[in-house]
């Protein structure tokens, strides 16, 4: 089981100090975030893909996680949104495949379409063609890591004939892809196809949809020969705040929570921690919500909490991280990996995919 953060990378103003960071303030946030993490223990650092503000995460992240690769030692490294869309495949296929390198194999790919609309017309894509863009673009992009002259011709890009792309994957083995989704069966569907992991954001909207969603997934993906249904690959999102004491964390999270950019202005703090993974309180009451988890949605390989968003400084994120990695994580490890029956696989990593490429060779 593997345990880690995700970074949007949010400017957004310090509603209890009236101080918003400068773009160059986040970045290096977000960098000492990612070490951080490493530790206090954690297994993943992830980061998003945005091109607008308010949003310092980069519009490439292979820059930012080159950047932390080189000072991290075990961390894996993710993005928690590339844009399969609006990015041609070819330079995905090489830039990460470079990063890949430059970690040594701590990499992976979180696939996804995005979720602001004008980025599709500003990459000259239209947006209308979202789920097309995003099975073709991963179809050509899974053909580029794994073979190595390709002749290709499809709607959305110019024809390839007897490309290499460069440099190959690492091993020979390419990094492994998470395809994430808030609300598209057609994605669980893509996910399953090739065996690949399906990452369920499960941040803002009910439960209930989320295991509409997995549920599909987990069906397609031993519908395709991949496995049985439970050994299907899952990750899952999930938001908290912790504190020592529940009531100084409800006290503290709640002028963030009530001016966030996403969701403030909405539903009140309490009624968005009934009905979302949302968790305010102490260690235990995030230990204790996160394990329920696992009874909507059945074992699964990757949990990524979102820490550092609406504001929050960053002397409070790492006391954040200090928590979740000392007094969180250790417990939910245990528990939960206790719990999951043998037969069912934990989190790929670039050692386990080479091994098992070995053992098929």
């Amino acid at each position: 089981m593997q345990f880690g953060i995700f970074s949007v990378g949010d400017v957004t103003t310090d509603p209890t100090t009236g101080v918003t960071p400068s773009e160059h303030e986040r970045i290096k946030a977000m960098v000492k975030i990612a070490l951080k993490a490493e530790e206090v223990g954690l297994d993943v650092f992830a980061v998003g893909e945005h091109h607008n503000p308010p949003f310092a995460a980069p519009a490439n992240p292979t820059v930012l996680l080159s950047n932390i690769a080189a000072r991290t030692e075990k961390i894996v490294l993710s993005t928690s949104t590339t844009l399969i869309t609006t990015n041609d495949p070819v330079r995905l296929a090489e830039d990460y495949a470079m990063l890949q390198h430059l970690a040594d194999g701590r990499l992976d790919l979180m696939m996804g379409r995005g979720n602001t609309g004008p980025v599709y017309p500003w990459f000259g894509k239209d947006i209308r063609e979202g789920i097309p863009l995003a099975v073709e673009n991963y179809a050509l992009l899974h053909q580029l890591w794994r073979e190595e002259v390709v002749d290709w011709q499809g709607k959305f890009r110019t024809p390839l004939q007897g490309f290499t792309s460069t440099p190959r994957p690492l091993d020979g083995v390419p990094p492994f892809v998470w395809h994430g989704s808030i609300r598209s069966p057609e994605i669980a569907e893509q996910a399953a196809y090739y065996g690949d992991g399906f990452f369920a954001n499960h941040i803002f909207w009910p439960t209930s949809h989320f295991q509409q969603l997995i549920a599909f997934y987990r069906q397609r993906f031993e519908h395709y020969g991949h496995g049985k249904a439970d050994q299907a690959i899952v990750g899952l999102g999930g938001q908290a705040f912790i504190r020592p004491k529940s009531q100084d964390a409800w006290n503290e999270f709640r002028p963030y929570f009530d001016n966030a950019p996403v969701y403030g202005h909405g539903p009140s703090l309490e009624d968005f921690t009934e009905q979302t993974p949302l968790t305010v309180g102490s260690p235990q009451e995030v230990i204790d919500k996160t394990l329920t988890f696992r009874e909507h949605f059945g074992d699964y390989q990757r949990q990524l909490f979102l820490m550092d968003h609406a504001g929050l400084p960053l002397k409070t994120v790492l006391e954040q991280l200090d928590l979740l990695g000392e007094e969180v994580v250790p417990v939910l490890r245990k528990e939960l990996d206790a719990k999951r029956p043998a037969h069912v696989p934990d989190a790929p990593t670039h050692e386990s995919l080479k091994a098992a490429q070995a053992v098929n060779a």
